[in-house]
């Protein structure tokens, strides 16, 4: 049997998903976190920069340059980008998490997608 990836905590797969498709700096990290879980998911910033200490640490986030176009409403907020490792761990985790879905499905207890 293959070897099944652990799981990410949940704030780190939302943390790079949010970073999946750009750059951002901790203050766009968290509203669209807390945009995408409809306000559930807040994160503080000692939650936030915690965790991206963390990732750093593991691989998964680095540090970006802002955008040439950003000006800043005051100070100099740090930008983070996803690394390939990050890539990795999250697709691996919407895969795991995925797979939950569709058992969820084939017990009925969501409804098929649609079909264009």
């Amino acid at each position: 049997m293959a070897h099944q990836p652990t799981s990410l905590p949940s704030h780190w797969f939302q943390i790079l998903l949010a970073l999946a498709d750009r750059d951002l700096h901790g203050l766009e990290i968290t509203r669209e976190v807390f945009s995408r879980t409809d306000g559930v998911l807040h994160l503080w910033p000692g939650k936030l920069y915690g965790a991206l200490k963390k990732m750093t640490a593991a691989g998964f986030v680095a540090d970006a340059r802002p955008p040439r176009d950003f000006q800043a409403a005051g100070g100099s907020p740090r930008f983070y980008r996803i690394t390939e490792s990050g890539r990795n761990a999250v697709a691996a985790e919407a895969e795991r998490l995925a797979r939950f879905v569709d058992a969820a499905r084939a017990k009925r207890l969501l409804k098929r997608p649609r079909t264009s």
